[in-house]
């Protein structure tokens, strides 16, 4: 059986959730074509090929970007058993199906998606592991575990057509990436994480991971960013690995993503990660605002970030946060605040400028919805945008949410510090406050990602 995966977008890396799938389906006999839209041109030779065409959907983005694609594939391929599976797959299920979407599955997909190619999947195994099928579009319940195996990443694009690394010296650095982990044990409520692992993650073995880096750098991977949602779920795990990776490939760096209670909890790591080769660690912050952490279920305080910013200075790793700034509990006054305390914790440069124009994405299944403050903010489920589109009550908060986008957006190319400077007297000027006398010296230049992380809702002038 010919099989097609496809992937619209995956944060600017070459995507596991097609080469982790590729390797299950490719052992179980099939043939396997994996397509990534966000490089290269699907054409439709590679369409009509295809028995079963499944979309790999991680993100909000993805999601968004695959609707043409569905279509596409339904006209010129009406006999092609179309699959959707990723976090965001079970999530929108019904709009899928509208869609002609037949089969819809969680982000534990590997064996599933053999099923569908399978009429005895219950017997197939693979390595030393048994079918264990994801149950989540059946019962409701989070996935259940796998037995990974290495990924199969041929036919992807190479590395250099992915993001890559830009070092402060002007020097470029071609990035790979693995996951370590899958899911999260924490309940962020804005988290798409959460209404699909319910709490639960699961472990890579070492081995998979080590393998999976390995075929990377020989590709010529020069730094790899581990994708987990959260590296120190396992802080055990997470050691082990780092010390392995460090002692095979000691020029190699790489960078990880945790939480800012980990960061202190898992304090005595920090000092392995940057001995390891750990240029930066990017941390959701979110919001400085204690009664907005509240609301998120974020695990941490104002206190604790500005802890944690210093612990990251002490140990010489350059801390990332990200933040979602625009939410319904956002004021003028608190957005001003949160941008004079990034210039105090001369943290300007670390932050991607999106970052600080990003308004809070409410989805379908969200567990948002809990909150009566959003419930009476949101209007109906937008299907053309795939979220509960919400006002603020105060609307000069949404005009600044969408200015700043229109700033970030049309400077794409400048300076950090620049954008910044320029979104602050934007804030001040909205919130009728002078701008800052005395402002902190700009901070040293960080390595960034030609891609910045971030996911937002749909820009203001759409609701």
């Amino acid at each position: 059986m010919h099989v097609l995966l496809i992937s619209t977008y995956d944060l600017g890396r070459q995507p596991f959730g097609l080469a982790s799938p590729a390797a299950w389906l490719r052992a179980a006999g099939a043939e396997v074509e994996c397509v990534d839209t966000s490089r290269v041109e699907l054409n439709d030779q590679q369409i009509e090929a295809a028995s079963l065409i499944a979309f790999y959907l991680p993100m909000h983005t993805a999601t968004r970007l695959a609707a043409p694609l569905i279509e596409r594939t339904r006209r010129v391929n009406p006999l092609a058993r179309l699959s959707a599976y990723g976090l965001y797959a079970p999530l929108n299920a019904g709009w899928l199906r509208e869609r002609g979407v037949t089969e819809i599955i969680g982000p534990e997909a590997e064996a599933e998606l053999v099923g569908l190619i399978s009429p005895k999947v219950e017997s197939f195994t693979i390595s030393t592991g048994e079918s264990q099928l994801s149950t989540l579009n059946r019962t409701g319940l989070a996935p259940t575990k796998l037995r990974f195996i290495k990924p199969d990443r041929a036919g992807l694009p190479a590395l250099e057509q992915y993001a890559s690394l830009h070092m402060p010296d002007g020097s470029r650095r071609i990035m790979g990436s693995s996951d370590a982990t899958r899911g999260c044990k924490h309940l962020c409520r804005h988290c798409p994480i959460v209404p699909v692992y319910q709490g639960q993650f699961r472990v890579v073995p070492l081995d998979v991971v080590m393998e999976d880096v390995r075929g990377q750098v020989a590709a010529g991977a020069q730094h790899i960013s581990f994708a987990d949602p959260d590296f120190l779920n396992g802080p055990t795990h997470a050691r082990r690995l780092v010390e392995r990776f460090h002692g095979e490939w000691p020029d190699i760096s790489y960078d990880v993503t945790i939480k800012i209670e980990h960061l202190l909890s898992h304090a005595d790591v920090v000092p392995i990660l940057r001995d390891t080769g750990c240029l930066f660690i990017t941390s959701a912050v979110e919001a400085i605002d204690d009664v907005v952490l509240g609301h998120l279920v974020k695990g941490h305080t104002r206190a604790d970030f500005i802890k944690v910013a210093g612990l990251c200075r002490d140990a010489g790793v350059t801390l990332m946060p990200t933040f979602v700034p625009f939410t319904p509990w956002t004021t003028l006054a608190g957005y001003v605040e949160l941008l004079d305390v990034l210039e105090d914790l001369d943290l300007v440069e670390q932050v991607a400028p999106i970052q600080l124009a990003i308004r809070l994405l409410v989805t379908s299944g969200s567990p948002l919805l809990e909150l009566s403050d959003i419930r009476v903010a949101v209007a109906p489920f937008d299907p053309a945008s795939l979220t509960w589109p919400w006002r603020h009550c105060d609307p000069a908060v949404d005009v600044l949410q969408l200015e700043v986008m229109q700033l970030v957006g049309g400077n794409s190319g400048a300076l950090r510090a620049e954008v910044f400077a320029a979104i602050s007297a934007l804030a001040r000027e909205h919130a009728g406050l002078p701008l800052r006398s005395n402002r902190p010296a700009r901070g040293k230049p960080v390595p960034f990602v030609s891609e910045p992380w971030y996911c937002c809702a749909e820009p203001m002038e759409s609701l």
